[in-house]
Parts: structure tokens; C-alpha cells; sequence
């Protein structure tokens, strides 16, 4: 954790005898020894709790054989909590004085997507949605009032950009309210829409003064979720390896797929923090790309977790499905997690278009593993294994003959 006399007075969290409440006014994008907070820690924390409930919502809609509006709720749910964390995120990277105001419109963010876990499951099974626009709409609202602070401190073009944050979290906020509204065949399409304007937001407000974001920050902060996000897929999986075990005596079923989810989320974990990607988020444009596609980062890695635990419950006869489609459950979202990093930030660490392909190539086979049966996922754990082996052979090769070519000739 970074001091107190790591940051300024008027934009670091403040030392003892500071006022509560202070002006929150932009950090240095190059602030020395930034590093996530307690709160953030904290509010990483609480969000995973809503990752979890939609997770567990997707295993059972899988189980009983309705993958397709399963998947579809799983990204619905998912795109609210990843929206809402993503925004505090970089705004806290920006702004973050860690006074006792902040902390409390904080604290009520964290209250909103409370909210929205609790209404996760009525979502699913009843297409509920009131609780999930509500909870989302409390997230929401709370960040475009830090948005407003932070106007309010600020010189033009700053508190311009600020106040466009704001107007349009607030109108993005009255079309969700529609989902309450809408038949139900008519709210994907009304998603779809709200989906593009939110996005669209950062890009319109940022477009003549871009926020003060620390890129180490930056990166420091989604590598923690990515990791909390796959220890809850290990806890998952972890919970389902034990009910197979001690419910149903399924040792020898069960055995295969742990070993092969344990491999799957190590590699997963070797894979994303094999490079150091702050030094890659250096403009605004970059980290726009590299910051919206982690939903599909984010939403693959939990994914994994619910189709571990579809998987088990296939081998132990309680998931009336396919071996096929319990296989597929881990295996796609395995392969769209292995080319979404790729494509994000690894393929611009490789040299060579043999470095380029080992990650494309890694995910195309464990695809192709869904149609083993039994074995899929242990077979899918192997090629992953064997997937970060030869990263790390070709990486060690080519690092040795650039030292060989750099040395002078003896």
C-alpha cells in the first residue's frame, strides 16, 4: 500500500489532521507508489458476491438443459456489474482523496450491487428484473453524484468532461428504467441499446480533456479482480468436486474434471500476468479497447467456475444434458478467455508470428477438446498446461538469442 506522503495533500488520500472533507481534485497520472486501496480491495470484494450469484443462476440454467436464456441472463447480469465496477475503477484511479464523503458515496455503490445479487435469481427464473435495474440504478446514480464533486473542483475542459460524465450516466439511468416497463420480448433489443450508449459515455465526455488515470493503477486493479474472480471459480469448482464426492460416491468421475479445472485456472492465471501490461496503457485510446474488452475477460474467467461445476454435475447424473454440452460449458469460455487476453494485451508482448499463434492455437484445441467425452476437461487442463510451456520455452529461446546476438564477438 502506498503512505500517505506518497500523494499530495489536495489529491492523495489525506494524512492524520486533514479535514473529512476535502476537494476531490485529479491525482498525478504519474503519481509515484500508487497502489489499491482497503476500499477498493473492499469493494472488489462485495462485487464478487454478484459475480457468484450469476454464476450459480448459470450453472442451474445450463444443468436443466436452457443454455441459450441462460447465457443470455449471465450477460444481462454480468454487463451491470462489470459497467458499474469498471466506471468507480478508473474514476478512483482519476480521483480517489479517500476523504470521508468518497468513502461513503463509495460505500453506497457497494450497497447497490448488493442489491442487484439479491435480485440475481428472480432474474433468472422469473425475469424479474426489479431489483437487478434497481440495484444497478443505485451503483449508477451514486457515481455520477462523484462525478458532479469532481466538476465542481475543477477548471474548464476538466469540469466540462466531468459534467458530460455525469448528464449522461443520469440519461443512460432513465432508459434502463424502460426494462421495468417493456414486455419481455422487447427488452433485449432495449439492452442492446443501452449497452451502446453506456459505452459511449467515457469516449463523449473524454473527447477534449481525458481523465487523469494511472496506468500501473489502472492495471493493478483489474489483475486483482481477474485474480479474486478466479479464486471464486476455484471455490466454485472446489464445492462441486465435494458434492459429487461425498452425495454421489463419484470419486473416479469427479476426479478427472478437478484435476482438469485446477490446470484450466492455473493457466488462466499464468497467462494473464505473464506480461506486464501497464506499460502498454498509454493513451486513451488504448485503454478504452484493452479497459471494454475485459468484460469478456472477466465474464469468461467466472464463466469457467459455472461450467466446472455443470461438468461435475453431468459426471454424477444430476445435469440432465449432453457430455457434449457439459464439456462445452468449460471449454468455450476457457477459449474465449485464452484469445480475449491475447488480443488484448499478450499478442503485443510476442515477436514473430510463432510466439503470435501459440495462444490462438492453445484455444482452438481446447475447443476441439469438448468432444471428448468424459475426458474433455482433464485433456483441456493438458493443452493449457502444455499451452504456457511452450510460451515460456519460445519467450526463453528468443530472449537467449537476442542476449547472443547483443553480446560483442568475443
Amino acid at each position: 500500500m502506498s503512505s500517505p506522503s506518497s500523494a499530495s495533500a489536495a489529491s492523495g488520500p489525506p494524512p492524520d489532521g486533514h479535514p473529512p472533507v476535502r476537494r476531490l481534485k485529479a491525482r498525478h497520472r504519474h503519481e509515484p507508489h500508487r497502489a489499491a486501496t482497503p476500499l477498493e480491495l473492499f469493494f472488489d470484494l462485495c462485487f464478487v458476491v454478484a459475480i457468484a450469484q450469476a454464476g450459480v443462476q448459470l450453472v442451474h440454467a445450463v444443468a436443466e438443459g436452457h443454455a441459450g436464456q441462460g447465457v443470455l441472463n449471465y450477460a444481462m447480469v454480468f454487463f451491470a456489474i462489470w459497467w458499474a465496477w469498471m466506471n468507480f475503477t478508473w474514476f478512483a484511479s482519476a480521483y480517489d482523496n479517500d476523504d470521508v464523503l468518497y468513502r461513503v458515496v463509495t460505500l453506497v455503490q457497494i450497497a447497490g450491487v448488493l442489491v442487484l445479487a439479491a435480485g440475481v435469481s428472480r432474474a433468472f427464473d422469473d425475469h424479474d428484473w426489479v431489483a437487478v435495474v434497481i440495484g444497478y440504478v443505485i451503483m449508477r446514480v451514486a457515481m455520477a453524484a462523484q462525478w458532479l464533486r469532481a466538476g465542481r473542483s475543477a477548471a474548464p475542459p476538466e469540469s466540462t468532461m466531468a459534467r458530460s460524465y455525469s448528464v449522461g450516466v443520469l440519461l443512460c439511468q432513465i432508459g434502463w428504467l424502460g426494462i421495468l416497463f417493456l414486455p419481455e420480448d422487447d427488452r433485449g433489443w432495449l439492452f442492446l441499446v443501452m449497452v451502446v450508449l453506456e459505452l459511449c459515455v467515457p469516449a463523449y465526455a473524454e473527447r477534449r480533456h481525458p481523465s487523469s488515470w494511472h496506468p500501473h493503477h489502472i492495471a493493478e486493479r483489474y489483475g486483482l479482480l481477474t485474480i479474486i474472480v478466479l479464486g471464486e471459480t476455484i471455490a466454485a469448482a472446489t464445492v462441486a468436486v465435494k458434492s459429487g464426492i461425498e452425495e454421489n460416491d463419484a470419486l473416479g468421475e469427479v476426479l478427472p474434471i478437478a484435476a482438469g479445472g485446477l490446470l484450466i485456472v492455473f493457466a488462466a492465471w499464468w497467462i494473464y500476468f505473464v506480461v506486464p501490461v501497464h506499460s502498454y496503457l498509454r493513451s486513451s485510446r488504448q485503454s478504452f479497447l484493452w479497459g471494454y474488452g475485459h468484460y469478456l475477460v472477466f465474464a469468461s474467467a467466472a464463466a469457467i467456475g459455472a461450467g466446472l461445476e455443470v461438468a461435475v454435475e453431468q459426471a454424477v447424473g444430476k445435469a440432465h444434458i449432453s457430455a457434449v454440452a457439459a464439456s462445452a460449458a468449460v471449454t468455450v469460455p476457457t477459449s474465449v478467455f485464452l484469445l480475449t487476453v491475447w488480443a488484448l494485451h499478450a499478442r503485443h508482448f510476442k515477436v514473430g508470428l510463432t510466439e503470435q499463434l501459440v495462444l490462438p492455437t492453445g484455444a482452438l484445441l481446447v475447443l476441439g477438446c469438448t468432444f471428448l467425452g468424459a475426458d474433455a476437461v482433464l485433456v483441456a487442463g493438458i493443452v493449457l498446461a502444455l499451452t504456457v510451456a511452450a510460451g515460456v520455452a519460445l519467450t526463453a529461446w528468443r530472449t537467449e538469442r537476442e542476449r547472443r546476438a547483443a553480446a560483442p564477438a568475443a
